[in-house]
C-alpha cells in the first residue's frame, strides 16, 4: 500500500558539485516544507521514500510547460521523471502527491516498485545557485494516499489544493487568432476583416469575442525569412501603422482586441548585459537583469495603453533554456542559458519575470504560451497547454490539441483558463476532421479560439462557427474525457451536452466518420 510522510524521507541527497552525497543537514523538512539552508552552490536536492506499489498501479504527472502529446497514464517506469506532481490509480485506491504552484524550484516526481522519488533542481542557468547566505524555501509537498475516489474528481480536488487561488478570466474566453490560416503573412485590412468576420460569428453576444493577431504584425517581421522576429514590439509601418489605432478599429469592429508578443527576444542590438544568447538575426534577453525585466513591463503598458485587452506571453521558456520544456527541464546537470544572476534559481527568475508581467498588466488578460505551467498558475488567467495544432496537417492537431486538452483538463478553472489551441479552418485540412476537433472543443468548457480565412469560409463552416461560439460565449462546466486512463487520445467526452464519441482517425487514410451520441 502506497504511503509515507513527506517530512520523513528515508534518504536525502544532495549535488553541490556534479556528485551526489548524503545531505549534512541543510535540508529541512517542516509541514512539507523544504527549505534548503545557505552554504556552498547547489544544483539539487533529491528526497527519497520508502513505499510499496501494488501490480498494475497506473501513473500520470504535468509537462513542465507545454505538453507536447506525451501526456498518458503508464505503468511502473523507474526512469520516469514527472513534473509538479504524481497521481497514482492503484485500482481500490487514488494516491497524489504534489507540490505548491509557485514554487523557488523545478520540482519531479519518480516511481519505483518499492520507492518514491523527489527531485528538486535548484540551478541558476545550467550550474548550481549561489544562494550566497540566503535560505530558501524550495517547493511545498502535499500528498493524499489511498482515497477511495473516481481518478478525474480526485485529480481536480488534489490540484485544488495546489493551487488554492487561481487568477482566473471573468468572462469565458474564445475568438479568433490568424496564426494558422496566415502564418505571419498579414496586414491591417486582413485583420480588420478577421474582427468583422469573428464579431458576425458571434451573433451580437453580450460577451464579446477576442481577435488576438499573432506573429508578423512587429516592426522587424519578415515574411519572407519564414521565421518569427523579436522586438521592439512596434508595428510594422508598411503593413500595420498604428497599432493603438488598430486597436481602436477592432474594437469598433465588435471585438476585444489581443495580440502576441516575444518579450525575451529582440531584433536591435541590446543594451550591454542584457542578452544571454545571440542568434542569426535576434537576441535573447536575460530576465535575471533587472533591466531586461523593466523591459517588459515596459512592453505590456504600452500595449495595454494601446487597447489590447489579451497579451499572448510567447517563448521565454525557450529564450531562458535554449531547448522546449521536455527537452531540458529535469535533466540533472544539462541546458540552462549562463544567466547573470547566480544567487537565484531559475524558478525564482522566472517567477520574477512573471509577476511582473502579471502586475503591469491588471486586467488584461494574459495568455502564457511556452511559459512553464506551475509557475504561471496564480499569475496568468490563461495557459497554452500544449504544442501548437495546424492548419496544414490534422495529424498535429489530432497529436498535440487532443491530448493536452484531455490530459490537462483537470486543471482547467483552477489553475487559469486551459487553452488547447486553436481550431484551424483551411482549405488544406479535412473539413469533416477540422469540424470535430471544433466541436468537442467548443463543448469542452475551456477557451475556443479559431483560426479561419474569412474569404475561404462557406456555410457549412459559417453555421459551425456560430454554434461553436453560442457554446464557447457561456460558462459550463469542465467536460470529463472517459476514457482518459486508456488512450492518449480520448475519444469519448462526458459534457453538459451529454455524451458523445468521436472518431479523430482519419490520419490512418480510411473515412472516420461522424459523432456518434450517447
Amino acid at each position: 500500500m502506497l504511503e509515507f510522510d513527506v517530512n520523513h524521507p528515508v534518504t536525502v541527497m544532495i549535488n553541490e558539485t556534479g556528485a551526489w552525497k548524503t545531505d549534512d543537514g541543510r535540508v529541512r523538512i517542516s509541514g512539507g516544507r523544504v527549505r534548503v539552508e545557505s552554504g556552498a552552490p547547489a544544483y539539487g536536492v533529491q528526497l527519497i521514500y520508502e513505499t510499496r506499489l501494488r501490480r498494475g498501479a497506473r501513473i500520470f504527472g504535468d509537462a513542465w510547460e507545454r505538453a507536447y502529446g506525451e501526456l498518458e497514464w503508464r505503468g511502473i517506469v523507474p526512469e520516469r521523471l514527472m513534473p509538479w506532481y504524481m497521481h497514482i490509480d492503484e485500482g481500490e485506491a487514488q494516491s497524489f502527491i504534489g507540490v505548491m504552484t509557485q514554487p523557488n524550484a523545478f520540482v519531479g516526481f519518480r516511481a519505483a516498485a518499492g520507492a518514491i522519488t523527489v527531485d528538486i533542481d535548484l540551478r541558476s542557468g545550467g550550474g548550481p545557485v549561489d544562494l550566497s547566505g540566503r535560505s530558501i524555501e524550495a517547493c511545498v509537498l502535499t500528498a493524499e494516499f489511498n482515497c477511495n475516489e473516481p481518478a478525474f474528481a480526485f485529480q481536480r480536488r488534489m490540484l485544488k489544493r495546489l493551487c488554492p487561488a487561481a487568477k482566473l478570466a471573468q468572462e469565458p474566453v474564445y475568438g479568433g487568432n490568424n496564426w494558422y490560416y496566415a502564418y505571419g503573412n498579414s496586414c491591417r485590412e486582413d485583420i480588420l476583416a478577421d474582427s468583422e468576420f469573428i464579431s458576425a460569428m458571434a451573433g451580437g453576444m453580450g460577451n464579446r469575442p477576442l481577435m488576438v493577431i499573432d506573429d508578423g504584425w512587429q516592426k522587424h517581421s519578415d515574411i519572407s525569412v519564414g521565421d518569427c522576429f523579436g522586438g521592439p514590439w512596434e508595428g510594422n509601418p508598411a503593413r500595420f501603422g498604428d497599432m493603438g489605432a488598430l486597436a481602436r478599429q477592432m474594437t469598433d469592429a465588435g471585438v476585444k482586441p489581443g495580440i502576441w508578443i516575444r518579450p525575451l527576444y529582440t531584433a536591435e542590438e541590446p543594451r550591454s548585459g542584457w542578452a544571454i544568447m545571440k542568434t542569426p538575426r535576434n537576441w535573447a534577453l536575460d530576465p535575471s537583469n533587472p533591466e531586461v525585466v523593466r523591459y517588459v513591463r515596459e512592453t505590456v503598458a504600452q500595449l495595454k495603453a494601446q487597447g489590447y485587452r489579451l497579451i499572448k506571453h510567447d517563448y521565454s521558456t525557450f529564450e531562458v533554456f535554449g531547448h522546449w520544456g521536455y527537452q531540458v527541464l529535469g535533466r540533472r546537470m544539462e541546458g540552462g542559458r549562463p544567466m547573470a544572476d547566480k544567487t537565484r534559481t531559475n524558478a525564482e527568475i522566472i517567477l520574477g519575470l512573471y509577476r511582473a508581467i502579471a502586475d503591469e498588466a491588471g486586467d488584461c488578460l494574459i495568455i502564457g504560451c511556452n511559459t512553464v505551467s506551475h509557475l504561471a498558475a496564480g499569475l496568468f488567467q490563461i495557459q497554452r497547454t500544449g504544442d501548437d495544432t495546424s492548419g496544414r496537417n490534422w495529424e498535429r492537431t489530432r497529436y498535440m490539441g487532443l491530448n493536452t486538452l484531455a490530459m490537462r483538463m483537470p486543471q482547467h478553472r483552477i489553475f487559469y483558463d486551459c487553452d488547447a489551441d486553436c481550431a484551424p479552418i483551411t482549405n488544406e485540412v479535412d473539413w469533416r476532421m477540422s469540424a470535430k476537433w471544433l466541436d468537442v472543443l467548443s463543448r469542452s468548457g475551456t477557451p475556443l479560439f479559431v483560426s479561419v480565412d474569412p474569404k475561404k469560409t462557406g456555410p457549412e463552416q459559417k453555421q459551425a462557427l456560430r454554434e461553436a461560439f453560442s457554446r464557447a460565449a457561456v460558462n459550463t462546466e469542465p467536460a470529463e474525457p472517459l476514457d482518459w486512463q486508456e488512450t492518449t487520445a480520448p475519444r469519448i467526452w462526458k459534457s453538459v451536452y451529454g455524451v458523445a464519441e468521436y472518431d479523430f482517425d482519419a490520419f490512418y487514410g480510411y473515412d472516420a466518420g461522424d459523432v456518434w451520441w450517447r
